[in-house]
């Protein structure tokens, strides 16, 4: 049966709705731009405070200090990009960096969510070029080419929708915070359907969260790209990580709610969100088990640039032992499933969602559309705790 938009569009909704509970009556695009208006408003009406437990906002977790890795070759391929653009171009494109652009960013397709900045469909090849070069000097090799790998995914929910103008591996828009520069704060973003990279500088210190990456389909059969394969490593090695606990520890890990739908907890529009620790307390686990969750938890840190992600990975080991595993689903070797590693510096999420882009699978989650998440606890999302006090120490801002 052919695939309309308007089926498209409807279905994404519902799956939606029946995740967050938004509405209990019919579904329309209507409805639907109408409520994910109001969400994105409420998120962003609210004073920022981050990604917060029940006991509240730990200070002192992200000082101002010097890591010695070098942000030098980012800041210079931004410039370089930027200066590319047209003014007509910059002038969608550039933003003050204390400005709420930062949280306006969602992983729902084009069709649905007008993003700013300027997209690569708009680029000249040249643009193109420079676009990903700045991803390239920001990101690992691993993180580049899983960034490429995802937008693959949307040329193929294209060609699985009738060439639906919805899904395009080029609408991915990026956008500027503040100027470039060795001292002052700044930053990039990069936004669209299933790849949302938050990109904070300061100094020689980088947040690279809230960063969003999902794909659909997980393995591409058929089309221009077929053979394309996304999130392989993150979801073999979870559930191997999971299986190798003891009875009592996964007893311990597993949340009560078993998988019947989206878990994922931190997408857009979380940013103030109640997130309490759950699961496994790494402090229980053996020497072994401590060394395979950092291994975990390095599949997604490592797509950051090596000497960052290093840093980043310091202090994620300083906080081991006050570090939660959580999990929903089974664990044989078809499993779907969700996971968690949630300590005062990193949350990071894992889950099988059910399919939206391909039709005719049913609801129910599967190993084919994969979301993940990174985010950074206690206010340092966006830099934003770093930004502050930068503010408050040269700039007299309280």
């Amino acid at each position: 049966m052919k695939t309309t938009r308007p089926i498209t569009v409807i279905l994404l909704f519902f799956i939606i709705c029946m995740h967050t509970h938004i509405i209990k009556a019919q579904p329309n695009l209507a409805d639907f731009k109408k409520r994910f208006a109001q969400m994105e408003k409420e998120n962003l009406d609210k004073t920022y405070e981050g990604i917060l437990t029940s006991d509240g906002l730990q200070k002192g977790l992200f000082p101002i200090a010097s890591t010695r890795v070098s942000t030098e070759p980012i800041k210079n391929a931004a410039e370089t990009f930027f200066k590319s653009l047209s003014n007509e171009q910059l002038a969608k494109t550039q933003f003050e960096v204390q400005d709420k652009e930062w949280q306006k960013w969602a992983n729902v397709d084009n069709g649905l969510y007008k993003r700013q900045g300027v997209s690569i469909k708009e680029m000249s090849q040249e643009q193109r070029k420079l676009a990903f070069k700045l991803m390239q000097e920001a990101l690992s090799a691993k993180g580049l080419q899983l960034s490429k790998d995802i937008m693959k995914t949307d040329q193929t929910l294209r060609e699985l929708n009738n060439d639906d103008p919805i899904y395009d591996e080029e609408l991915y828009f990026f956008t500027l915070m503040g100027k470039p520069s060795m001292t002052e704060p700044w930053g990039w973003q990069i936004d669209g359907h299933h790849l949302v990279i938050n990109y904070f500088i300061l100094g020689d210190q980088v947040v690279m969260t809230p960063t969003f990456m999902g794909g659909e389909p997980i393995i591409t059969i058929s089309g221009k790209y077929k053979g394309n394969t996304i999130f392989q490593d993150e979801q073999n090695i979870g559930l191997k990580f999971m299986q190798s606990l003891s009875p009592e520890q996964q007893k311990e890990a597993t949340l009560p709610e078993g998988k019947r739908g989206n878990n994922i907890a931190a997408e857009a529009f979380s940013d103030n969100k109640t997130v309490d620790h759950q699961g496994l307390l790494a402090s229980k686990m053996t020497k072994t088990q401590k060394e395979q969750l950092l291994g975990l938890a390095h599949q997604y840190i490592s797509n950051m640039e090596e000497g960052h992600a290093k840093v980043k990975m310091e202090d994620i080991k300083k906080q081991l032992d006050n570090t939660w595993f959580a999990w929903i689903g089974k664990t044989d070797e078809d499993a779907v499933f969700y996971y968690r590693i949630h300590s005062p510096v990193v949350l990071i999420e894992f889950d099988h969602q059910g399919p939206i882009g391909i039709q005719g699978q049913g609801r129910e989650p599967t190993r084919n559309h994969i979301h993940t998440m990174v985010r950074t606890p206690n206010g340092n999302d966006y830099g934003k705790d770093l930004l502050k006090q930068h503010l408050k120490a040269h700039h007299g801002h309280e």
